[in-house]
């Protein structure tokens, strides 16, 4: 299980601190509105996952064991490819700029919707979180369920420190972001490996 609880950590840190959609909509409505209104946007993943969650596993729990191994190679290699960006992010030393949102009707929903339309959550599950989640659930359901529990509890801990840090320290931000970017480029670098190789056994000891 201290695997499952430890991945689910790891991914959803380096997850939620990746700069995409979802975040800069967040840090725009944080420097529009303040950091307390858009503390109940954290949640949001949690709901907008749901229907990604079971869309992705009635397409997974319905493909060949060989399919749910190549796709964990893929997931490793979606892996590398995020911790590629996170590199060029370290490299280049940029502020992102976000720009903000004339709308001061930040709501739960809203924040849901725009995490619903990024692909990066239906990659995520379909590649990485997925088939790891079938592999715990197949050993025992009490592993899937850890799996989920330690990816969303940390999703949520990180959003909402990134919401209140750029709130309330935004002179940190940039040097606190860059810090987590080099947690999180080690993370994915040995958890890509850590899929490509279960992957890759299957196919070399079957």
């Amino acid at each position: 299980m201290l695997t499952y609880l430890i991945f689910g950590i790891t991914y959803a840190f380096a997850a939620a601190v990746q700069p995409g959609p979802f975040q800069a909509y967040i840090i725009s409505q944080v420097f529009s509105r303040g950091w307390k209104p858009v503390l109940p946007a954290a949640f949001a993943p949690i709901l907008s996952d749901i229907p990604i969650f079971i869309l992705v596993m009635l397409i997974l729990t319905n493909v060949s064991e060989v399919m749910i191994h190549a796709l964990q190679i893929g997931g490793g290699l979606l892996l590398f490819f995020m911790a590629y960006k996170t590199y060029n992010n370290l490299r280049s030393h940029s502020k992102n700029t976000v720009q903000k949102n004339d709308s001061n009707k930040m709501t739960f929903l809203k924040a849901a919707l725009v995490n619903f339309l990024n692909p990066a959550p239906y990659l995520g599950w379909a590649l990485i979180m997925g088939p790891i989640f079938i592999e715990g659930w197949n050993k025992s359901p009490a592993f899937g369920i850890a799996l989920l529990i330690s990816f969303y509890s940390t999703m949520v801990v990180c959003l909402v420190a990134i919401i209140v840090l750029f709130g309330t320290a935004s002179k940190l931000g940039p040097r606190v972001t860059h810090i987590a970017a080099n947690i999180s480029l080690v993370g994915l670098i040995a958890f890509g490996v850590y899929e490509i190789w279960k992957g890759s056994a299957y196919f070399i000891l079957s």
